[in-house]
Order: structure tokens, then C-alpha cells, then sequence
């Protein structure tokens, strides 16, 4: 019995490993929403540097709303500049190293500049 129409068919009509017939399993909608999905496990650094990207990034977006208090707003943007600095470098978006690399260091400066 199929799971999906809950109709009762030949075994010649399931995959081996699975429970839902090959008409429902081969619809056209669902052949184009799986080539939408890409399976693939992540390694551990590139869980790590998720982990680290998603810390860094909400460093960044409560920076500017504590900017005004003294430096801990440029503290928090040269934090969370470093913290987000792995995820792109593994998934090799050199643009965005780039984009992070300049805000750590321009904040630097500021707090340099700001002493």
C-alpha cells in the first residue's frame, strides 16, 4: 500500500527502499522541489563556522543600536567581524572576507583613533 495515495499496489510498483509508489514518488512537481534541495552533511568546520558566522552576524546587527554608548558598539562590530570571518572563508566567498576584513579593521582604527 502506497503511503502517499494509500492506494494497494504490486510490489513491482515501490522502490526498494521505499514506501511510496513510483507514480507518486515521480510527479513533476516533485522532481523540480528535489532538484531545488541539495543533500549533502557538513563537516565539522563547516558546522563550527556556521555556529561562529550566525554568532558574528548578530554581533553586527546590534552594533549600530549601541554605537552611541562610549566604544561598546565598536567593540561588538570588530567582534562580531571576527566571529563571522570563518564562515565565509570556508565557503570561500572572498567578497564578503573582504567586506569583514575592512569593517574589523576600520573599526580598529576608530577605537585607535577614539583613546
Amino acid at each position: 500500500m502506497c503511503n502517499k495515495c494509500g492506494k494497494k499496489k504490486q510490489s513491482k510498483s515501490f522502490r526498494k527502499d521505499k514506501l511510496t509508489c513510483k507514480r507518486c514518488e515521480y510527479r513533476w512537481y516533485q522532481r523540480v522541489l528535489r532538484s531545488l534541495v541539495k543533500q549533502r552533511k557538513l563537516s565539522p568546520l563547516e558546522r563550527l563556522s556556521n555556529r561562529l558566522g550566525y554568532m558574528g552576524t548578530s554581533f553586527i546587527v546590534i552594533s549600530p543600536h549601541i554605537l552611541s554608548y562610549d566604544l561598546l558598539g565598536a567593540y561588538t562590530y570588530v567582534i562580531g567581524g571576527l566571529l563571522s570571518m570563518p564562515q565565509v572563508f570556508v565557503a570561500k566567498q572572498w567578497n564578503l572576507v573582504l567586506v569583514n576584513l575592512n569593517v574589523t579593521i576600520g573599526y580598529l582604527l576608530y577605537i585607535a583613533n577614539a583613546n
